[in-house]
Formats: structure tokens, sequence, C-alpha cells
């Protein structure tokens, strides 16, 4: 049996957090509820009469979504190789996530996605520059997984 490739695993749940996210970004569209409007009426400004945190969600969904199954032009770019960008940005999509309630379990995922990235991130581990692939044997010591 070949070793778990921490960040393809990542990467797959960070899919499925970005895709959840843009359709409960339009979902929050039809159906505006901030998930903390339990505690306080404050944030409802950020969903209704202007849906800004629904439009916030789908866009960043979206970039996620682009950035792990890259375009052509985003293929192989220093900004796709990079997990400590993808663990700069993530959290921002996760909190944007986690204040809308259609949006929370993306927000869950998103944390799952960034501990796995995390985890391949201090095991030394690269993103390829070629999208879904694993890096050549002996290449480098840090290539190795």
């Amino acid at each position: 049996m070949g070793k778990l490739i921490k960040n393809h695993w990542a990467r797959l749940i960070v899919l499925s957090a970005a895709a959840y996210q843009v359709a409960a970004g339009f979902e929050g569209i039809f159906y505006p509820k901030i998930f903390w409007d339990f505690l306080t009426k404050n944030l409802d400004a950020a969903v209704k009469p202007i849906p800004a945190l629904q439009i916030i969600n789908i866009l960043l969904g979206i970039f996620g979504i682009a950035w792990e199954w890259p375009l052509g032009a985003l293929a192989g770019s220093a900004i796709h190789r990079s997990i400590e960008a993808r663990l700069v940005f993530y959290p921002l999509s996760a909190l944007a996530a986690l204040l809308l309630y259609q949006a929370t379990n993306a927000g869950l995922y998103y944390l799952v996605g960034m501990i796995a990235y995390f985890w391949a991130y201090s095991e030394g581990e690269i993103v390829c520059p070629e999208p879904w692939t694993v890096p050549k044997r002996g290449s480098t010591a840090r290539n190795r997984v």
C-alpha cells in the first residue's frame, strides 16, 4: 500500500467545502439568515436587504473551486503550488461560511481541510505543478511524499 498524500486528501475536502459554499450562498439569497442571529440581530444587515454575505460566499466558493481544481491559467503557477497561501486564504473562506446559516457545514469542512493541509505542510509535502500527480521519486529530499 502507498502512503496517504495529505495535500490530495485536503484538496478533495476543500473542493467539497467550496461547492457546498457556492450552493449555500445561492440558497441564502432566497432564505437570508445569519447563523448568529440567536445571539444578536446586529449582523442581519449583512444578509438582507442586500445579500452581501451570500455574494461573498459565492465568490469565495468559486475561487476555491478554481484553485483546487485549477483552471488552465492557474495550474502550475506559484499560487497553485503554495500550501502556505492556502493556509492564509481558507480561514477567511471558513469565516465567511460560518457566518451564513446555510453554509456552516462548509465552514466546518474548511476547518478539516485546513488541518489536513497543515499536516501536509508540516511533513514537507509539495503540490505538484501538474494537478493530481505525485512528485517524482528522488528528485529532491523535499519532494518525497
